[in-house]
């Protein structure tokens, strides 16, 4: 099952990357352009989540070597890095609105998988936890662990990535009238969605790891996360039936998507808290969550690719939902690690 666990972030990176390519090479038009070069980006929180997957069970297994503190992130961060670098070199290659807006989204997701790399950072001494669960609040943070400012600085990442995606989105949107701002800025707004709700993840495990984390947050992080998710899908609706703009449908049903990632984050710390000194008979349905995730992404993209024959607003969202599908799959395998090693049962 660590294989398995461990396999699944790369084949959804495989799909991601397999997929977009063969779009990519489908034609010369905007759309195949715009959702080739997403689809290939969204590789980069596939193998991001593979790092965090690989440092959880290689500690599980007893098969973590000191090294892999240092191979793992330097992995996931670089390719987060060469992610939002291809955004901008995209964004600054051409005048034209395809390559304005795929620069942009492809950059927003290379921000988001800076934070999923940092959730596997964070998780580098995972095993802490349960220990910590075990224990007292007042026992304190144990010796072994990172210190409090490196948790800050861990937790800094997600909040500096949210900050960035969002004040890039409003500055965006306040030339909504063009359709490239309009489109990228709205997008933009849901991948800061993302970056913030993982804010919670990575400040779950921080404090947890460091037995920092007390009954009164108990729920807070899982509450702000679905407040997340809830304001994505809620403002892809307005989107959508918020007008008759014919550039709106791409953002307006991606948006739904992104909120289906949130929703997908939900699982993970909602779990971490739930089992958190105390029983939680249901840990085991939690990873449920995101398959249910990734269904709903699925079903929506096989619409939107039939609604494409006749609307060609529909061929990007359409592709580009297969790919959110894709790694909200790969979340049900994180947080299937993390019911394993979180787990209470014998």
């Amino acid at each position: 099952m660590s294989i398995l666990f461990r396999a699944i972030p790369l084949l959804m990176g495989a799909v991601c990357l397999g997929f977009g390519w063969y779009v990519l090479s489908g034609g010369t038009d905007a759309g195949h352009f715009v959702a080739g070069h997403v689809l290939i980006s969204l590789t980069a929180i596939c193998i991001a989540l593979f790092t965090t997957a690989a440092m959880i069970i290689r500690q599980l297994t007893n098969t973590f070597a000191p090294a892999w503190k240092f191979v793992l992130p330097i992995l996931g961060y670089t390719v987060a890095a060469v992610t939002m670098g291809w955004g901008l070199w995209l964004r600054g290659s051409s005048a034209a609105a395809d390559a304005f807006v795929a620069g942009h989204v492809v950059f927003g997701v290379g921000l988001i998988a800076a934070c999923v790399s940092t959730v596997g950072t964070a998780s580098s001494a995972f095993t802490r936890i349960s220990r910590n669960s075990a224990g007292r609040h007042e026992d304190g943070p144990p010796a072994e662990v990172y210190g409090a400012a490196a948790g800050w600085a861990l937790i800094a990442v997600p909040a500096a990535a949210t900050l960035i995606a969002a004040i890039w989105a409003i500055v965006l949107l306040t030339g909504a009238s063009q359709p490239d701002h309009y489109i990228a800025g709205h997008v933009m707004l849901g991948l800061a969605a993302i970056c913030s709700s993982l804010i919670a993840l990575v400040a779950t495990v921080v404090r947890q790891v460091r037995n920092d984390f007390d009954e009164p947050e108990r729920w807070y992080w899982a509450l702000w996360v679905l407040f997340m998710g809830t304001l994505t899908f809620v403002w892809g609706l307005f989107v959508l039936l918020g007008s008759d703009r014919p550039e709106r449908i791409a953002p307006g049903c991606i948006l739904l998507g992104l909120g289906m990632i949130c929703f997908s984050i939900i699982s993970k710390v909602f779990l971490l808290a739930s089992v958190w000194r105390r029983e939680f008979a249901l840990a085991n349905r939690v990873p449920l969550i995101p398959v249910f995730t990734c269904l709903a992404c699925l079903f929506f993209a096989a619409f939107l690719a039939e609604a494409a024959t006749t609307d060609p607003n529909f061929f990007i969202p359409a592709r580009v939902l297969t790919g959110l599908g894709a790694v909200c799959f790969t979340l049900f395998s994180i947080v299937s690690i993390l019911e394993a090693g979180t787990s209470k049962k014998s």
